[in-house]
This record gives structure tokens, C-alpha cells and sequence, in this order.
């Protein structure tokens, strides 16, 4: 689409009329006051109060957004926009419209990303509940900083600014409150240029509740942050699993014993051996999430992962299947043959599932590896 200005202050808006007209004349009056070339964009949600006609009346476009969501207003405002930067935030009153230079001086500086941050610009009494505050976003944002190491600390600061060509090729999919994290991640992945500004935030001026709900809209961000990092999600806890798991059988295989007053015995083998085939099983799925996601353009591999990767053909995994398999079906002929020898009589349990557990152990491994081989020359088509 052809820009036709230089800035787009967006709003999203499902029933904001206690509010919207303040939000918006605060706009006009930074656009006007700074000589900013621009516009006020509202994609409505579908309201049922009078939010359409009070944005008509002061000036604003408005384009109708039918799919219902927080995420699927933003796209449709975003696509819809005709500047060269979007500027977005919530129409509640409780960001200044008027005071977003910080925001532009940085996408005009070359910046994709802008985001605010309530921490250091200020949070009025009353503005966040406490739970949010104190445990809410400062969690999801540690999450976030971890899982993606990005150098943000308020992940869910509504206020945000971006250059609307960069954001347009990240293709983004999220139609709920999850936005906000998806517009980060994406950005981060794709190497865009990120930064923080400072922005106050007040309590809002509406009478009726908001829209945004602590549990289930956390659950959705951390849902998000969790789906697009396999690393994460999959691989490291995988890895701890299988080598807590894997050191626990192997003490248990070559002798029972007792720690703290507790013995160590078969239960315990069974139950490490159900670790190491879990953790095995994660670190196998994190490669395949891995792939596929970078298939679908959710994220690039790095160079370190398609080294590794190169190890992983569908002819060697097959080797490595054959000979888990292998050794796994030598250990139970050997079992059986020594069950035979006592007439298929009842032998000693702990003995015997001594011998047996490590022969189910190799050859489910060899299993997974050669389903797994399949798998992922089929995503690598």
C-alpha cells in the first residue's frame, strides 16, 4: 500500500466511548503540535456502544476488524494503516497520546521495534493491579529475556511503536493478548532492531472492567513464549531429565543401594528408566519443533543447530537405530534363554527385570530413534 504519511497512531477499540475521544484528541494535538504528517486509526472490534460514532466525530478513521481478538484488531489496523511508522496503544486513557516523541525519534533513527516501558517512565497509584505488577509481568518478562535474549523488561507494555514494512513480513498470527508477546519474539527472531523507551502509564477512565483477564491471558503469553521456544521448551528440561534419569539407572543396574536411609532398588530402576525414555523423547521432539518451525518461518536455525543437525541423516540415525535394537533384543533372547533353562519357571523378580528393563530400554530407544529419523527426512523434504 502507498504511504501517504509519515505516522499512524492505532487503537484498537471494543466499547471504549467513556474514553476514546479523550485518546483521540490527545493524538491529533501531538500530531498537529510536533508537524507530524499522520493519522488516528481506530479498528473497531465490534463495538455496541457509541465508540464509532464518537471517532467519527473527532476526526478519526475507522475500519471495522470482524475477527474478534485483541491480536486481530491490531492486524487489521496494521494492515490498513498508510504510514511509513504505526504507533500503538490501548483507547483506556491510560497511556499519554501526547507525549510519543521518544517513540518516533527512535523509528526515525531506524529502530523496527519501539516498546514502552511503564517501570521506568512511571505507574500511577491504582494503574496496575498488584499481581500484575509485582508477579504478572515482571515473570513474563524474565521468561521472555531468557528464553529469547532480548534485552526487554516490560514484555506487556501496551504502548509500542514500530516501521510498518518491518513488521508486515513477520506475518503475524496471533488474534488474542498474545499479540504483544508474538510482536516481540517475531521481531527478535527475525534480527529487527529493538529498543525501550520510558512511558507513564495511569489508571484507566473507564467504569466497566477491562478486557484483559489475569489468568487466562497470562496462561495465553506464557503458552506463547513456551510454543516458540523448543529450546526451552523441549530440549533443556529433556536433557536434565534423561542425564538425571540416566545416572540414577546406571547406578541401580550395577548395584542396589541406599542413600539418606532410602533404598535404591528395582522401583527405582523402573522409574529411571522411564525418565531416560521421557528426557530422550523431548530432546528427539525439540529437533523436529526445530525444524518445522523454521519451515514455517517462525524462526531461523542457527548455525550451531545445522551443524548438529548434519548428524542426524536418515542413514546414520538407521545405524544407530539397528544397533539399539540389536543389543536391546540380545539382552531379552539372553533373559529368555535363562528363564528356559529354569523350565519357565518363576525366577528371581529383581534379577530378572535387572536383565529385561535395559533390553525394553534399548530397544524403545531404537524405536524412537528410527521414527524419529523418518519423521524429520520427511519435515527436511
Amino acid at each position: 500500500m502507498e504511504k501517504t504519511s509519515e505516522l499512524t497512531i492505532l487503537m484498537p477499540c471494543l466499547n471504549e466511548e467513556e474514553t476514546l475521544e479523550t485518546c483521540i484528541r490527545k493524538a491529533q494535538q501531538f500530531l498537529t503540535s510536533n508537524g507530524i504528517s499522520g493519522e488516528v486509526l481506530i479498528a473497531d472490534n465490534g463495538s455496541t456502544d457509541r465508540s464509532k460514532a464518537i471517532a467519527d466525530l473527532c476526526g478519526a478513521r475507522v475500519i471495522d476488524v470482524l475477527e474478534k481478538g485483541y491480536g486481530s484488531a491490531l492486524k487489521g489496523g496494521i494492515k490498513a494503516s498508510k504510514s511509513k511508522f504505526v504507533i500503538m496503544g490501548d483507547a483506556d486513557d491510560s497511556y499519554d497520546f501526547s507525549d510519543l516523541m521518544q517513540f518516533v525519534i527512535a523509528l526515525r533513527n531506524g529502530t523496527d521495534l519501539v516498546i514502552g516501558n511503564r517501570f521506568l517512565g512511571g505507574i500511577s497509584k491504582g494503574a496496575m493491579p498488584p499481581l500484575h505488577k509485582y508477579l504478572g509481568n515482571p515473570l513474563l518478562s524474565f521468561l521472555g529475556k531468557l528464553f529469547y535474549r532480548i534485552n526487554i523488561n516490560d514484555f506487556h507494555c501496551g504502548l509500542r511503536g514500530f516501521n510498518l514494512e518491518s513488521i508486515q513480513k513477520l506475518d503475524l498470527k496471533s488474534s488474542g493478548m498474545e499479540f504483544a508477546s508474538e510482536i516481540i519474539v517475531s521481531s527478535a527472531l527475525s534480527e529487527l532492531k529493538i529498543i525501550e523507551v520510558p512511558t507513564t502509564l495511569k489508571k484507566d477512565g473507564r467504569s466497566r472492567p477491562p478486557h484483559l483477564r489475569t489468568w487466562r491471558d497470562g496462561w495465553r503469553h506464557l503458552r506463547f513464549l513456551l510454543l516458540y521456544s523448543p529450546r526451552w521448551l523441549f530440549l533443556y528440561p529433556g536433557i536434565i531429565l534423561s542425564c538425571t534419569s540416566g545416572l540414577l539407572f546406571g547406578t541401580i543396574e550395577l548395584s542396589n543401594f541406599h542413600l539418606l536411609g532410602v533404598h535404591f532398588g528395582v522401583s527405582s530402576l523402573v522409574l529411571a528408566f522411564g525418565g531416560v525414555e521421557v528426557g530422550t523423547f523431548m530432546i528427539l521432539f525439540s529437533i523436529l519443533t526445530k525444524v518445522h518451525g523454521e519451515n514455517r518461518n517462525y524462526y531461523k536455525i542457527d548455525e550451531t543447530f545445522r551443524k548438529y543437525l548434519q548428524f542426524f541423516s536418515l542413514e546414520k540415525c538407521l545405524v544407530g537405530s539397528l544397533v539399539f535394537l540389536l543389543c536391546g533384543i540380545s539382552l531379552f533372547i539372553n533373559a529368555v534363554l535363562t528363564w528356559k533353562s529354569h523350565n519357565f519357571q518363576d525366577l528371581n523378580a529383581v534379577s530378572e527385570l535387572h536383565k529385561v528393563i535395559p533390553a525394553v530400554g534399548l530397544i524403545v530407544g531404537g524405536s524412537q530413534i528410527a521414527f524419529f529419523s523418518f519423521f524429520l527426512s520427511i519435515l527436511e523434504l
